[in-house]
C-alpha cells in the first residue's frame, strides 16, 4: 500500500515537471552549471597533480641538481688589483673529483651521478641520424629510476677500462634495430663504433615536462660508461691547443662535467645537504660560484601545494554554483506551491494525506536536480575535454568526482526540496478550494 502510493506521488509528481518543461530546465540551470564545475574543475586538478606526479619520477626523488655555470659576469676592477683579482676567478669548473669529494665527505649522501652530455650522431646500416650520447655512471639509472628492458648494465671492467660498449634507450632501438635484437650489435657514435650491451624501458616525456624541467627526450640518448667518454669522446678537463684559445676568449665551457646528481638518504636533509653543497663546491672553486643548485622535486611539491590551493579555490566556487542552485530549486518550488494551491486542495480534499503532498513536491525537487546533475554531468566530461584538447592541459576525470557531484546534485534537491514540500502540506484544503 505504502509502495503503490509513493509510486503514485513520483507519476504525479513526474507529470507536473513534463508540463512545465521550460521552468524546469531553468530550475536546474544552477544544478547544471554547479555540477559540471565541479567534474570540470576536478579533472583540472587531478590532471594537474597526475602531471606533477610525473615529473617528479623524471627528476628522481630525494635529488640535487648540480650544473654548470660557463658566463661570468663582468665588472669593473681597479689596475693595481686586477691581476689579484683575475686570480681569484680561475675555477677548475665541475669535475669528477668534486663527485669523489662529495661522496667521501659529507653525510646523508646515498648516491652521486656525474654527467657528460654529447651531441652525436648515430649511424647503421647507411641510415644516420642525431642523438645525445651521455656519459654516465650505474647510479644514474638508479637516482632517475631507469629500467632495463633487455640485456646488462656497465660491468667494473667496462667502467675502470672505458670499454666502448653502450645502452641505448627504446626509440633507438626501434629505429635501427626494427627486425632484431640490439644486444651484441655494434652502432657507430660519432667515429666509435660502441657494443649495444642493453635496452631500457621506454620513458613518456610529455612536451611540458621537457620546457619545464630542462629535460630532454630519453629515449633517442645513448649511455656509455663516463671513462669511455673521457677516454674516447671529450674530456674538457684536459689542456689541449684548442682550449687555450677558446679559454682566452672567456666563452669556453671548461667545465668536465655537464651535470651531477646527488641522492640524499631523507628528504628533510635536502635544504641542508644543499647548503653545505654549496659551501664545499665554491671553496673547491676558488670562491668562484660558477655552478647552480637546484632540488627539483621541492620546486615541484611547491608547485603542487600552489595547484592543491588553486584547486580548493575552484571547488569552493563550484561548491557556491551548486548552493546558489539548491535556493533556485527552493524559491522556484516555493512559487509552484503558490501556483498550484487549488490542485493541493483537490488532493488533500479527495483523501490524500500531507505525506502525501510532501512526497509529491519532494519528488519533484528531486527530479528537477537529478536531471540536473545528469545533464551537468555530461557537461562536466565535455567541458574537461575541451581544456584538454585545445588548453593543451591534462585532464583526468575519475568516477570519484562524477559520483560525488552527481550524489551533491541529488541531495542539495532533497535539501532544498523540503521546505516548500512542508509548506505545499501545511495549506488548509478548503482554504486552498477558494483561493483564486
Amino acid at each position: 500500500m505504502i509502495n503503490e502510493r509513493l509510486i503514485a506521488n513520483f507519476y504525479i509528481a513526474f507529470e507536473a515537471v513534463l508540463a512545465n518543461k521550460v521552468r524546469s530546465l531553468l530550475t536546474a540551470l544552477g544544478i547544471i552549471f554547479g555540477v559540471a564545475a565541479v567534474i570540470a574543475m576536478l579533472a583540472i586538478g587531478t590532471g594537474a597533480q597526475q602531471e606533477i606526479m610525473e615529473q617528479i619520477k623524471l627528476v628522481g626523488v630525494n635529488n640535487i641538481v648540480v650544473v654548470p655555470v660557463v658566463e661570468q659576469v663582468e665588472e669593473q676592477v681597479d689596475e693595481n688589483s686586477s691581476l689579484e683579482k683575475e686570480r681569484n676567478k680561475f675555477s677548475p669548473g665541475l669535475k669528477i673529483q668534486d663527485a669523489e669529494s662529495i661522496r667521501e665527505i659529507i653525510p646523508g649522501i646515498s648516491k652521486i651521478s656525474p654527467e657528460i652530455v654529447l651531441d652525436t650522431y648515430i649511424v647503421k646500416s647507411g641510415v644516420r641520424r642525431s642523438a645525445k650520447l651521455v656519459g654516465v655512471t650505474p647510479a644514474y639509472f638508479d637516482v632517475l629510476d631507469f629500467k632495463l628492458r633487455e640485456g646488462r648494465m656497465f660491468s667494473e671492467k667496462n667502467l675502470v677500462k672505458g670499454d666502448p660498449v653502450c645502452i641505448i634507450g627504446r626509440n633507438v632501438a626501434a629505429r635501427f634495430f626494427p627486425n632484431e635484437s640490439p644486444i651484441g650489435e655494434k652502432i657507430k657514435s660519432g667515429n666509435q663504433w660502441l657494443e649495444v650491451v642493453g635496452i631500457l624501458e621506454e620513458r613518456i616525456v610529455s612536451e611540458s615536462s621537457i620546457s619545464k624541467l630542462g629535460i630532454r627526450d630519453f629515449n633517442m640518448d645513448v649511455y656509455v660508461p663516463i671513462q669511455t667518454m673521457l677516454i674516447r669522446y671529450k674530456n674538457r678537463d684536459l689542456v689541449t691547443e684548442s682550449r687555450l684559445n677558446d679559454s682566452n676568449s672567456g666563452s669556453s665551457n671548461y667545465h668536465q662535467l655537464d651535470k651531477m646528481v646527488i641522492q640524499v638518504s631523507d628528504s628533510e636533509l635536502l635544504n641542508p645537504t644543499a647548503e653545505v653543497l654549496a659551501k664545499m663546491l665554491e671553496r673547491r672553486h676558488f670562491n668562484v660560484v660558477d655552478f647552480e643548485i637546484t632540488i627539483p622535486e621541492l620546486l615541484l611539491k611547491q608547485q603542487q601545494r600552489t595547484q592543491n590551493i588553486f584547486n580548493i579555490v575552484l571547488g569552493a566556487i563550484a561548491g557556491i554554483s551548486l548552493l546558489v542552485g539548491g535556493i533556485g530549486i527552493m524559491n522556484i518550488m516555493l512559487a509552484s506551491v503558490m501556483e498550484r494551491i487549488k490542485e493541493i486542495g483537490l488532493r488533500l480534499s479527495l483523501g490524500a494525506k500531507k505525506n502525501d503532498i510532501v512526497n509529491q513536491f519532494l519528488f519533484e525537487s528531486i527530479m528537477i536536480s537529478v536531471s540536473g546533475g545528469l545533464i551537468g554531468v555530461i557537461l562536466g566530461i565535455i567541458l574537461a575535454h575541451l581544456v584538454s584538447t585545445f588548453a593543451e592541459f591534462p585532464t583526468v576525470i575519475t568516477m570519484s568526482s562524477i559520483v560525488l557531484s552527481f550524489g551533491v546534485a541529488a541531495t542539495v534537491g532533497l535539501v532544498f526540496g523540503i521546505t516548500p514540500a512542508k509548506r505545499a502540506a501545511s495549506q488548509d484544503p478548503i482554504t486552498s478550494l477558494r483561493y483564486e
